[in-house]
């Protein structure tokens, strides 16, 4: 039975992040049960007002995102290794399933919940970002950066060379997945000799 619940609750999620993404917030509760293929009164077993379902509909989204990057590292592992990792597991995690790269593109731009709300339910996410870069920084393996716009402007590049590359239409090769990843630790890295941001003098000489 329990099988049966969530599958009509993971089709019903499904159809409304689709029908969100194509139409916004205008979609009616009759399409949403129409492409799931239940009932409309069925949705309503599920979730009492678009509003919860639009609550539901992010917290599918963050419970993905943070299956796919939310890792428990081990004292031995680096910070170096630990920030690869993240970085690594962010272009797998948009690389993956287009669909929900382009739900994550469009719900980052469009936010159908309270500011407060949002940081609430990314909250494990954000943290967990936060942690990593913020230690790493500490560690000296970072430039000395806001480990929240660190964490930021790898997410954001990540997202938008991806969806530019998924336009090509054929798989991403493995060189370009290290070549992405490179370009990101490479704008992140601590202890080169490149690290200091121009001053206004050295932009006007």
């Amino acid at each position: 039975m329990d099988a049966i619940v969530n599958d009509k609750r993971e089709r019903i999620l499904a159809a409304a992040s689709d029908l969100i993404v194509k139409n916004g917030l205008q979609c009616s509760m009759a399409e949403i049960a129409q492409t799931a293929g239940v009932a409309t009164g069925t949705l309503y077993i599920y979730f009492s007002s678009k509003e919860e379902m639009v609550r539901g509909v992010y917290q599918r989204l963050t419970a993905k995102v943070g299956a796919s990057l939310i890792v428990e590292h081990g004292p031995d592992v680096s910070h170096e290794a630990r920030v690869r990792r993240y970085i690594d597991d962010y272009i797998g995690l948009i690389w993956a399933d287009p669909a929900r790269a382009i739900l994550f593109e469009y719900l980052s731009n469009v936010p159908l919940l309270p500011p407060g709300e949002l940081r609430r339910l990314f909250a494990p996410v954000t943290d967990f970002t936060a942690k990593v870069f913020t230690e790493a920084r500490a560690a000296g393996v970072l430039r000395d950066f806001d480990p929240n716009v660190m964490g930021a402007y790898v997410g954001g590049g990540i997202r938008n060379t991806l969806k530019w590359r998924r336009a090509n239409g054929s798989p991403l090769t493995e060189a370009e997945h290290r070549q992405i990843a490179e370009m990101c630790w490479s704008a992140i890295a601590g202890n080169t000799q490149e690290q200091a941001l121009p001053g206004v003098a050295d932009r006007q000489s």
